[in-house]
């Protein structure tokens, strides 16, 4: 009986190591050969025509290819704008005298509207007077504009109301463009923009003839000619 029972234990015992042994053997060739399959696979797979992108590689890629182009944003300028404003700040040579700064002057260009408003001002004002005359009529307009008592624009300054009396109808008058008076005016609106030349009556900001007597108590600055200069 002791022999029977030692016979089949033995058997039993010789039959679950030959299971179990069966079993860990496939098991663990199934195990490497699907991981060779899976590399293999992967190493030799190539991209399919038409076959969507793997979005996180697709991003990447759209990231590195997109190129930020700032331009700056120009505007057209008007040529007639820019060439009168040109002539208007043209620094002329030096000059012994008011007289030879004037007759110097290049005033054949077109006058920006600012410009035409300063030397009608002095041409209607001062167009008999001596140049330093002039001079410190345009001056008055161009301190005008510096001061926050007054429109910031010669335009502004001169079509003011009530201000200038040959402005008609907030307009200023025709004007013989073909007279030396006028092509004096736009020369010496030039020296008082630009200010070139010391004007007589320096600091200026109000003015009148000498046949009137507005009494204003002002500081009288000086006496041109026939104009008497305040501030």
């Amino acid at each position: 009986m002791k022999f029977m029972k030692r016979a089949v234990t033995l058997g039993v015992a010789t039959t679950i190591f030959a299971t179990l042994a069966g079993a860990e053997g496939p098991g663990a060739l199934a195990q490497d050969a699907a991981t060779e399959a899976s590399e293999t696979t992967v190493s030799t797979a190539a991209p399919v025509e038409g076959a969507a992108a793997d979005p996180a590689t697709e991003a990447q890629t759209n990231e590195s290819d997109i190129v930020f182009v700032s331009e700056p944003v120009v505007q057209p300028l008007d040529p007639e704008q820019v060439a009168a404003d040109a002539a208007a700040n043209a620094t002329p040579a030096q000059a012994a005298s008011l007289r030879e700064l004037v007759a110097g002057m290049d005033t054949s260009g077109e006058l920006s509207r600012d410009m035409h408003c300063l030397a009608g001002a002095i041409y209607f004002e001062s167009k008999g007077e001596p140049l330093a005359g002039q001079l410190a009529v345009g001056r008055v307009i161009v301190n005008r504009t510096e001061s926050s008592r007054w429109p910031d624009s010669y335009c502004g300054v001169v079509l003011q109301r009530s201000q200038f009396s040959f402005v008609r109808g907030g307009a200023i008058p025709a004007i013989n463009t073909s007279s030396k008076a006028w092509r004096d005016a736009k020369a010496i609106a030039r020296v008082a923009h630009q200010d070139l030349w010391d004007s007589p009556a320096k600091g200026a900001t109000f003015f009148h003839a000498v046949y009137v007597n507005p009494r204003w108590r002002l500081t009288r600055v000086a006496q041109v000619n026939n104009h008497i200069f305040y501030r």
